[in-house]
């Protein structure tokens, strides 16, 4: 885990190697600025001596003037350095997450794939920059203190080292409870995260169920489920200062009763008694940013892990080492092909898929929810992988083509439509990055899109809201099969694409598929039978096996399944492009 974090450094190793010795050089003046003021106080006050005041004073400024600059230095290279690190990190996994496949994807919540990228990067940031500085700068002071309180009296020592026993067993003590606290945290944030997530991408569903305050007091649960480990964590850590309170004023106490009878012997000066009250500061204020530190650091191990899982996760689909590069035509095979979305779970999805589809053909899928249509299409762009067997297209095993190439000539326009903030143009090129307005215009037209886009004020150039929520579902479907035309693939998946739009759009939709890419196989995925009465074949799906696949005349003779599907629709009310039934037709005037 560590090695591959370190690995974010990148560009930033310079700083992050300056800053801890910035820090370095800062403990280092501080520490002499101590026993500087008792030789003021012993070799110049003291004795009368004002040239020896002014001259230690001057180098006490020197010092100081130095201390401040190492500090200035390294508070900014140490800001340069962890910020540089969060940024690589959250770059790094955003990178990979792009390579994922859909089964990668599946193993992270999105609101956890969220919350890695933002508060565990911050909890990574801070930890790093605490680690340069901090954990650099403690135990530098404390064994500089210390030395030069030996250094000075050696006898007087033992009170810090007495002093440093009890305060490191209570923090001990303080930090084991606490961290125990800080390692839930990061669930509850996933909850938490997950919720709003859920909340402001459904906002309209529930405000039209009235479902406002159940979402509100689901919140409240999550996020008093977070305060509550907040509130423990914090309140065992509120007992730090107490405690270091505490160790100061009784090593204070212990510093003035012995070293008063010190300076009476003539074993102590008041110069150097002095300079110990400094010295004790250090010493434990070392330790209470030690404390912090380590609570810094296990907060931050959790966090990097959750980020290392993110950042060291393959990819379940490579590119083989000689990949094909050319698609011949848009025929579709399936060998024999079983699919599971968790291998090894015996629960198969797919199974014994037998197909052969022409290049050109159009082909309408139909069946119930679940029965493995979408699963079916997902693995001819190669979204997922079979199990068992081999999906060919053009002639070829869909595992031994390039990803890009084979994804541009397999487009696919998904069951869940997706548009991006910018102009409408914008969200075509996503197509064909280089596509003319032209072009964008012919997709349009081919899609049915041309329709509403000519009527906006600003026609192509209209801004499209994040999501597409400044259109309507349909308007949405078209521009999403526009964008997916501009390809020009070899093979059109339309995944439910249509489902918003009325059976009149579709008919001419599906009409001119016929007349403008007649070379390109079309998949066509629905639920109405109108949909895909007119293809070539039709396609019946049920609990992840093939029931039919034959014309629609003849599946209506043949294929019990696909009958009652027909009947249901037909005889149910008509579907839109046909008239209903005399009966149902008599009643509906009745």
């Amino acid at each position: 885990m560590i090695r591959t974090l370190l690995k974010c450094v990148g560009e930033y190793r310079r700083v992050s190697v300056l800053t801890p010795l910035f820090t370095a050089l800062e403990v280092l003046m501080e520490v002499l600025i101590p026993f500087i003021m008792a030789s003021i106080i012993d070799k110049g006050i003291e004795a009368g001596n004002s040239t020896m005041v002014y001259a230690y004073g001057a180098l006490m400024l020197v010092l100081a003037f130095f201390s401040l600059y190492f500090g200035v230095m390294a508070g900014r290279y140490g800001a340069e350095a962890s910020s540089g690190f969060a940024a690589n990190l959250r770059e790094g996994m955003y990178e990979n997450i792009q390579t994922f496949a859909f089964s990668n994807i599946d193993r992270f919540s999105t609101a956890g794939l969220v919350t890695r990228m933002t508060t565990d990067v911050m909890n990574m940031q801070v930890a790093y920059q605490m680690s340069l500085r901090i954990a650099v700068r403690s135990p530098l002071m404390l064994v500089c203190s210390l030395c030069m309180c030996f250094v000075i009296n050696r006898r007087l020592s033992l009170i810090f080292l007495a002093a440093i026993l009890v305060l490191s067993i209570a923090l001990a003590l303080i930090m084991s409870r606490a961290v125990r606290f800080y390692e839930q945290v990061f669930d509850k944030y996933d909850e938490l995260n997950g919720g709003i997530q859920e909340n402001v991408s459904a906002i309209r569903v529930v405000k039209a169920f009235v479902r406002e305050e159940y979402e509100d007091e689901k919140f409240k649960k999550a996020a008093d489920n977070l305060y509550r480990l907040f509130v423990r964590a914090e309140g065992l850590l509120a007992l730090n200062n107490p405690v270091m309170m505490l160790v100061v004023y009784g090593c204070m106490i212990g510093l003035s009763w012995f070293g008063a009878h010190y300076i009476v012997i003539g074993d102590l000066t008041t110069g150097e008694l002095t300079s110990m009250f400094s010295y004790v500061m250090g010493v434990l204020m070392s330790l209470m940013m030690l404390s912090m530190v380590f609570v810094i650091l296990t907060m931050s191990a959790a966090s990097g892990r959750r980020i290392a899982e993110v950042l060291e996760e393959k990819t379940d689909m490579t590119n083989p080492e000689e990949p094909v590069r050319e698609i011949s035509d848009g025929s579709i095979d399936f060998n024999h092909v079983a699919f599971s979305y968790k291998q090894g779970s015996g629960e198969e999805t797919l199974r014994d898929i037998n197909l052969h589809i022409d290049s050109g053909e159009t082909i309408g899928i139909i069946g119930g929810t679940g029965c493995g249509k979408t699963s079916l299409v997902n693995l001819v762009s190669r979204l997922y992988d079979a199990d068992k067997g081999q999906v060919l297209v053009g002639g070829r095993d869909v595992c031994s083509y390039d990803m890009e190439v084979l994804r541009n000539q397999v487009a696919v326009v998904l069951q869940k439509n997706v548009l991006f903030s910018g102009t409408i143009l914008d969200n075509l090129r996503w197509g064909k990055e280089d596509a003319t307005e032209e072009e964008c215009r012919e997709a349009c037209r081919q899609a049915c899109a041309d329709e509403f886009i000519e009527q906006l004020p600003d026609k192509y150039h209209s801004w499209i809201e994040q999501g597409g929520a400044n259109v309507s579902g349909g308007q949405k479907q078209r521009l999403c099969i526009a964008r997916a035309l501009l390809k020009k693939p070899k093979v059109l998946i339309l995944d439910d694409s249509t489902s918003a739009v009325d059976t009149a759009t579709d008919s001419r939709i599906r009409k001119a598929f016929g007349e403008q890419i007649p070379g390109t196989t079309k998949l066509i995925i629905a639920q109405r039978i109108s949909s895909v009465q007119d293809a070539d074949r039709i396609l019946v799906m049920e609990d992840g096996q093939i029931s039919g696949f034959d014309t629609h005349e003849r599946l209506l003779e043949s294929n019990q399944i696909y009958r009652e599907i027909y009947d249901t629709q037909m005889n149910g009310g008509g579907d839109f492009d046909h008239a209903a039934s005399p009966e149902n037709q008599t009643e509906r005037e009745v």
